[in-house]
C-alpha cells in the first residue's frame, strides 16, 4: 500500500478514538450532572475547574462505596423521631438551641447510619453522593447554626435551619412519614 493511505487509514483511526473519548467524556459528565444535580455547578464553581470537580465528584463516589452506610431499625427510626418532635417543640422557647439540638441529631443519624461524622465539610461531602439536592441545605443549615454562634443569626434564620436540617433528618430516616414533624414549617 502506498504511504498516503496508511496516512489515511491511521488518521482515520485517531479521530475515531477522539470521537469515542469524547462520547465517553460527554456521557460520565452527565451522569455526574444529573446524579449530583445542583452540587454538580457547585463544585466546579468551587474548584473553577470542570476537570478538578468532576475527579472530586467521582472521589466523593468511590469513598462513599466504601463506607458501610446502614437503614435504622425501626426502634431507632423511632426514638429519633421522638427526638425530633422534642427538638421541634424546644424551638418556642429556645430558637437557638433548637437549632444545635438538630444539627448534634442530623450527626446522630449519621452516625448510626455508617457515616463518618468528624469533619463537617467531610459530612456534606458524603452526603452529596447520596442526597445531592439536600446536601445545599445541609450546609445552609450548618452556617445559619455558625452565625447563631457569633450572635449574628434571628429567629427566622433559626427556623429556616430547622426546616433545612428537617429536610435532611427525614431523608437519612427513609421515610416518607412526617406525621408530627410538621411544625416549624
Amino acid at each position: 500500500m502506498d504511504t498516503w493511505v496508511w496516512i489515511v487509514i491511521i488518521a482515520a483511526v485517531v479521530v475515531l478514538l477522539l470521537a469515542a473519548w469524547a462520547v465517553v467524556q460527554r456521557r460520565r459528565r452527565t451522569q455526574l450532572r444529573e446524579g449530583f444535580g445542583p452540587e454538580y455547578d457547585r463544585t466546579v464553581d468551587e474548584t473553577g475547574s470542570r476537570r478538578e470537580a468532576e475527579s472530586e465528584l467521582e472521589q466523593r463516589q468511590k469513598r462513599r462505596e466504601e463506607l458501610d452506610i446502614r437503614p435504622l431499625s425501626p426502634a431507632a427510626r423511632d426514638r429519633y423521631m421522638n427526638q425530633w418532635r422534642d427538638t421541634q417543640a424546644r424551638f418556642v422557647d429556645d430558637p437557638g438551641a433548637a437549632a444545635g439540638d438538630a444539627d448534634r441529631l442530623v450527626q446522630e443519624v449519621m452516625r448510626e447510619r455508617g457515616y463518618p461524622t468528624d469533619d463537617f465539610e467531610q459530612r456534606a461531602a458524603d452526603i452529596s453522593v447520596d442526597h445531592p439536592r439536600l446536601v445545599e441545605n445541609y450546609r445552609s443549615a450548618h452556617s445559619i447554626a455558625a452565625s447563631h454562634e457569633r450572635g449574628e443569626a434571628e429567629t427566622e434564620d433559626l427556623r429556616q435551619a430547622l426546616v433545612h436540617y428537617r429536610s435532611l433528618f427525614e431523608e437519612l430516616l427513609e421515610t416518607s412519614d412526617t406525621e408530627g414533624m410538621d411544625a416549624g414549617r
